[in-house]
């Protein structure tokens, strides 16, 4: 956790500032302390690349149905493989006719 010190008699603000880019988004996270004012500022910034709006105008012509089917199967594809994993039957090694065993 970062400590601040206390400047005597400083007007400005001290900051620390905190930065994260994801593909398509960049994050800024910006901490101000105002001594005189006993006061805290806390600041957060999303900047979009492409825009909110064509990410919104992009979902519009998105059939939502499709979306949501490709979802659940993201989702439940795990289950699916493990419970056809565990359905198939299992082969035991059995002796083949006429070898004796």
């Amino acid at each position: 956790m970062p400590k601040f010190d206390d400047k005597e008699g400083s007007h400005e603000p001290e900051s620390l500032t905190a930065t994260a880019h994801l593909p398509g988004l960049d994050i800024e996270i910006v901490h101000r302390r105002f001594p005189d004012e006993d006061a805290e500022q806390i600041s957060i910034t999303l900047k979009a690349v492409p825009s909110f709006d064509a990410f919104g105008r992009y979902l519009e012509t998105m059939n939502p149905f499709a979306l949501w089917v490709q979802a659940m199967q993201l989702a439940w594809f795990p289950w699916l493989q493990a419970a056809r994993a565990a359905s198939r039957p299992y082969i035991a090694q059995l002796p083949k006719p006429g070898s004796g065993r």
